[in-house]
C-alpha cells in the first residue's frame, strides 16, 4: 500500500511523537478510514499540530488527504475482489449479510424501550442526511400509517431550525451509519439540550452521535467512505424500522386504532 511505503520511507526521519502516530496508522490499517483526529489524540498522547507534522512530512496535506488515500486503496481491492466473484451473486450476498448481521445486533428491550418512547410521544421527530434521510422518510411513513404523528426532515439547516422547537415530550430519532456527520451532530445536541428523548439508529455505537443518545439501535454495516449511501446500509436501517413499527403494533398501539382507520380510508379514498 502506497501510505505504508511513504510512512517507511520517511520513518527514520520523524521525531518520537510524530513516530507515535505512525506506529499508531501501521496498526489501524484501513480502519484508519472511520477514525477521527481527536480519537488519535486520544490513543497517541500527541496534538493537533503534531498529527498534521506527520501528515506533511510523508506527503499528505493533512490528515484528511491520508485517510482518503487510504480509502481509495482499500476501495480499489475491494473492486477487484468483486470482479473474481459473480457481481450478482455478490450484490445479493451483501443484502442478505445486511439482514442478518442486523438481526444478530438487535436488543429486544431497547426496541421496547423505543417502542414505548414513541407511542407516548407529543410528536416524533426523524433526522437523517443523504441516503440515511431517505431511510427517515421512509420510517415517518411506517409510523403515520399506524397512527404515530411524525415528521422526517431531511435538510440540514431546517433540521436545525426544528431542533430548537422540541420539548421533553418529543422523541428525536436519529439515521446515520457512521455517527459521525457534522451537521446531525450539531442537530442533535440542540434537541438534546431542549430536553427531548434522542433515538439514535447507527452502526457505531461509541460515536459522537450516538453518545449524546439516551437508547441506540444498531445496525451491522460499515460503510465505505467511498461507497456511502450503499443500498445495503439502506437495507439494514428499512429493516430495523420495520421491525420497530411491527413491534408498536404488536404490544404498544392499543387506543390508536380510530387513528389508524383514518389514515386506512384516507388511502382508500385515491383509490378508482
Amino acid at each position: 500500500m502506497e501510505y505504508v511505503n511513504k510512512i517507511k520511507e520517511y520513518y527514520e526521519i520523524l521525531t518520537k511523537s510524530e513516530k507515535k502516530v505512525a506506529d499508531y496508522i501501521l496498526s489501524q490499517g484501513e480502519k484508519l478510514i472511520y477514525t477521527t483526529m481527536g480519537e488519535v489524540k486520544a490513543q497517541t498522547g500527541v496534538g493537533d499540530a503534531t498529527i498534521v507534522r506527520f501528515c506533511q512530512k510523508i506527503g499528505y496535506s493533512g490528515f484528511s488527504e491520508l485517510k482518503i488515500d487510504i480509502a481509495k486503496e482499500d476501495f480499489s481491492q475491494m473492486k477487484e475482489q468483486e470482479q473474481v466473484a459473480d457481481l450478482f451473486e455478490h450484490a445479493a450476498r451483501q443484502l442478505v449479510t445486511a439482514i442478518d448481521e442486523t438481526k444478530h445486533s438487535f436488543e429486544m428491550d431497547k426496541i421496547d424501550e423505543v417502542s414505548q418512547l414513541i407511542v407516548s410521544a407529543r410528536h416524533v421527530y426523524i433526522y437523517g442526511v443523504g441516503a440515511s434521510g431517505q431511510s427517515g422518510l421512509d420510517l415517518e411513513r411506517m409510523l403515520i400509517k399506524v397512527g404515530i404523528p411524525s415528521t422526517a426532515i431531511i435538510d440540514s439547516h431546517y433540521q436545525a431550525q426544528s431542533a430548537t422547537i422540541v420539548t421533553p415530550q418529543d422523541v428525536v430519532i436519529v439515521f446515520s451509519l457512521s455517527g459521525k456527520t457534522k451537521d446531525t451532530f450539531d442537530t442533535v445536541k440542540i434537541a438534546k439540550d431542549k430536553g427531548a428523548n434522542i433515538v439514535v439508529i447507527t452502526s457505531y455505537g461509541l460515536s459522537p452521535i450516538a453518545q449524546l443518545a439516551d437508547v441506540v439501535l444498531k445496525t451491522a454495516i460499515e460503510e465505505h467512505l467511498l461507497n456511502g449511501g450503499s443500498l445495503a446500509g439502506r437495507i439494514s436501517q428499512l429493516f430495523l424500522s420495520d421491525v420497530l413499527v411491527r413491534n408498536i403494533e404488536d404490544k404498544f398501539a392499543t387506543g390508536k386504532e380510530d387513528l389508524r382507520a383514518e389514515v386506512l380510508r384516507s388511502v382508500m379514498n385515491k383509490m378508482i
